[in-house]
This record gives structure tokens, sequence and C-alpha cells, in this order.
């Protein structure tokens, strides 16, 4: 009975082995998809972002327009 005991362990370690090496096999399409996924919304970050760089010296000047215009309604006016 123990004779048999070390080949038991060797198929079953084996068809571990093979059922994984499937498995694995069978996942790579899922995979494949989701770096797809991931490199399309990273394009999209990446064009989000340049967008932002672009428009922040926009915005900077237009809030610095308006501060300047808030500044001169509240001074004070002499005469």
């Amino acid at each position: 009975m123990f004779l048999f005991a070390g080949p038991r362990c060797l198929v079953r370690g084996a068809l571990r082995v093979v059922t994984g090496a499937v498995q694995a096999v069978e996942s790579l399409p899922r995979i494949a998809a989701a770096l797809e996924d991931v490199r399309a919304t990273l394009h999209h970050v990446e064009r989000l972002a340049a967008y932002i760089a672009q428009e922040v010296p926009e915005l900077v000047y237009q809030l610095e327009q308006l501060r300047e215009a808030d500044v001169s309604r509240e001074s004070p006016r002499t005469g």
C-alpha cells in the first residue's frame, strides 16, 4: 500500500500542474483584453492631462483678472 503512495502523489501533482497550465493559457485572452482596456484608459488620462496643462495658465490669468476687478471695486474712493 505504501509502495503506491509515491506514484499516486506524483500523478496528482502532475495533474494539478497540467490543470493550472491549461487554466493559465485559457485566461490569456482575458488578460490581453484587460491590458488593452488599461492602455486605452492611460491614453485617455494622458489626453486629459495635456488638456489641463494647456488650460491652467488661462485659468490662472482669468482668476487674476477677477481678483484685480474685485480689488478695484473695494478700493476706497477719495475726494
